[in-house]
C-alpha cells in the first residue's frame, strides 16, 4: 500500500479531493498537524463526497510524531519529499509498495529545515518557467482591502498561490500534484489496469 502524507494542509477542498483519491487507489492518507480545517469541515466532506467515511486516514500531532509512529528517520529511504527545491524530479525516482509521498502546505511548501535533513529524498513536478505558463498575470490584481505592508498570496482558478507583485505561481495544486505522483507510484508497483 502506498501512503500520502500532507504537512499541515490548508486548503480543506484539497484534501477532500486527495481522501477520494486515496480511497479509490487504497492508498492511506497521513494528515500532519497542525491543520488549517476541522477534519468536520463542510468543504472537506463535499470535496470527499461520500468517500471519507472508506478513508483510511490518520492524523499526527506533527512531523516528528508521523516520523515516530511510521518507525521512520528524517531521510528513510521510503519518503518522497515533494518540492519544487529538488534537482531530480518524481518520474526519475523509484517507488515501492510501503513509500510515503510527502506534500507541504499550500502556501509554503515542506520547510526548508526538513527538506535540509534528507536532501536526496527530494523530487520534483516539472513545470513551465513563470514566463512561458503566465501569458494573462494582468488579469491578477491585489484587492485594495490589505494593509500595504501586509503581502498578499492570491489564488488563481486552480488554487495556485501567486505573489501579485511578481505573478509567480509557486506549485501546482496540491490536489493536481499528488495524483500525478501518486499515479506514477502505482504505475510502478503495478497498480491493476495499468
Amino acid at each position: 500500500m502506498l501512503n500520502i502524507v500532507l504537512f499541515e494542509p490548508e486548503i480543506p477542498a484539497n484534501t477532500g479531493n486527495i481522501g477520494r483519491t486515496c480511497v479509490v487507489t487504497g492508498t492511506r492518507l497521513h494528515l500532519v498537524a497542525p491543520l488549517g480545517f476541522s477534519l468536520d469541515d463542510h468543504m472537506l466532506h463535499r470535496a470527499g463526497l461520500g468517500y471519507w467515511r472508506s478513508l483510511d486516514v490518520t492524523v499526527y500531532q506533527g512531523w516528528n510524531d508521523f516520523l515516530a509512529r511510521n518507525e521512520l528517520a528524517p531521510d528513510d529511504a521510503r519518503l518522497h519529499l515533494l518540492t519544487k527545491k529538488a534537482r531530480r524530479t518524481y518520474a526519475e525516482s523509484a517507488y515501492a509498495d510501503g513509500d510515503f509521498l510527502v506534500f507541504g502546505k499550500e502556501s509554503t511548501g515542506i520547510p526548508e529545515e526538513l527538506l535540509a535533513q534528507a536532501p536526496d529524498r527530494c523530487e520534483r513536478i516539472p513545470m513551465l518557467t513563470d514566463e512561458r505558463a503566465l501569458k494573462d498575470a494582468d488579469a491578477w490584481e491585489t484587492p485594495d482591502v490589505a494593509p500595504a505592508d501586509h503581502p498578499i498570496l492570491r489564488q488563481d482558478i486552480c488554487g495556485n498561490f501567486v505573489n501579485p507583485d511578481d505573478y509567480r505561481i509557486s506549485a501546482l495544486n496540491l490536489s493536481n500534484a499528488a495524483a500525478i505522483v501518486l499515479y506514477e507510484a502505482l504505475r510502478q508497483t503495478g497498480f491493476p489496469g495499468m
